[in-house]
């Protein structure tokens, strides 16, 4: 460890006083010239690093806060409840196809994105997978472990190149101290998410697969110029795992619908012709 590092350690150690005589020491890292480091326990760390960390300058937080208002989830909030956030968020950026959480492990932050988009899903040992949801800027995930602290139900990977900030466990509550209002904004947002879950679980025990495809169609397309529009960069596979399905199966059943004048499938995009799509054939 450098010197440089050690002399920061030897002064925020001091200024933090009572926290770190009521933090946990696991083990004990020498540093050199006297001075240790103990390994505290999560909380005590992150309440350690906000005593050692040196807070972004003002400007910089300024400018976050206003990109981050052009995010919608972000839209409903004060400048002063994302400076909050900003203050305590950690942000970080991954690439394409990069795994960000593995259903299973053992975490407690909140991601929200930034910029990008990711695919949360469920797997099995064999490989195979169902896609729970396909979401992007202003979305959040990672709500649960945050909250209860338990293992992770889903696991999380990149479409693209995504940016998110992060909220531990921790930092979440203190920005609800701060700002109250932030946790009720995301108790709506689960609320919502209890609702989707229960229309796709209504969809998935009631419906055909043709059926499960006209709907998980409707569900994707945004407003296009008057147009329903399914624009995401969704491969077929993407679509059979999102209705429980094989790709072959997937393929006859975009065929039909495009034969029918129901859909039309274009390289990039599916645009809806009849928002009527039948539910079987």
């Amino acid at each position: 460890m450098s010197s440089r590092l050690c002399r920061g350690v030897r002064g925020g150690w001091r200024r933090l006083g009572a926290l770190a005589r009521g933090a946990r020491a696991s083990h004990i890292i020498p540093c050199g010239g006297g001075v240790e480091i103990k390994q505290l326990t999560e909380k005590g760390f992150w309440l350690y690093s906000s005593v050692m960390t040196s807070p972004p300058p003002k400007h910089a937080v300024g400018e976050r806060t206003q990109a981050l208002k052009a995010v919608p989830f972000f839209t409903q909030m004060s400048d002063q409840e994302l400076d909050v956030i900003r203050s305590v968020a950690v942000e970080k950026s991954y690439p394409k196809h990069a795994v960000v959480l593995t259903e299973g492990e053992i975490g407690d932050s909140l991601y929200m994105i930034e910029s990008g988009r990711v695919k949360v899903f469920i797997g099995d040992e064999e490989g195979r997978e169902i896609i729970l949801k396909i979401i992007g800027p202003g979305h959040f995930f990672g709500e649960m472990a945050m909250i209860d602290q338990q293992p992770r139900s889903a696991s999380v990977t990149t479409l693209e190149p995504s940016t998110f900030l992060i909220l531990s466990h921790h930092a979440f509550e203190h920005c609800v101290e701060r700002a109250p209002r932030i946790a009720n904004m995301v108790l709506r947002v689960l609320a919502q998410r209890v609702r989707e879950a229960d229309r796709k679980i209504g969809t998935l025990a009631l419906m055909d697969v043709y059926g499960r495809v006209a709907s998980t169609l409707l569900e994707l397309a945004v407003n296009d110029n008057g147009k329903l529009v399914v624009s995401e960069k969704l491969s077929q596979q993407d679509l059979a795992n999102m209705v429980g399905a094989s790709r072959e199966m997937v393929n006859r059943i975009l065929k039909d619908l495009s034969e029918r004048g129901f859909i039309a499938v274009e390289s990039k995009s599916i645009t809806i012709i009849n928002r009527e799509l039948p539910p079987s054939l």
